[in-house]
């Protein structure tokens, strides 16, 4: 969101704003791909259903880059019909999508711990 911010204020190019945001999009599909498959296995369903969705939109934005492209966000269509307010507004989503899961994630953890 920073970075995403940084370049609507004209502080930073888009080359260096999609270079830094392109290098976490891997690791991201990655990430979330395995916090779902653990999910599945360890049989928390309701968690799981609600991973699905986002994993799924990840990996369909990772596969569908069009060729010639620098990744999933690229300089020289970022500010081209709006992609620089849906990056934006995509992020805001995830942010509060992470928040949510780890509240749930802590309370699943302490829900655990505690003696009944």
């Amino acid at each position: 969101i920073i970075t995403l911010s940084d370049l609507e204020c004209d502080y930073i190019n888009a080359r260096s704003c999609c270079s830094k945001l392109n290098k976490w999009v891997v690791p991201e599909v990655i990430g979330h791909a395995v916090v779902t498959v653990l999910m599945l296995i360890s049989l928390h369903w309701f968690i799981f259903l609600l991973n699905l969705p986002v994993a799924t939109w990840n990996i369909y934005r990772y596969i569908m880059v069009p060729s010639g492209n620098m990744g999933v966000f690229d300089p020289t269509e970022i500010h081209n019909r709006g992609q620089l307010k849906s990056h934006m507004k995509e992020a805001m989503i995830k942010l509060g999508f992470h928040l949510l899961c780890f509240f749930m994630y802590l309370y699943r953890l302490v829900s655990e711990i505690v003696p009944k």
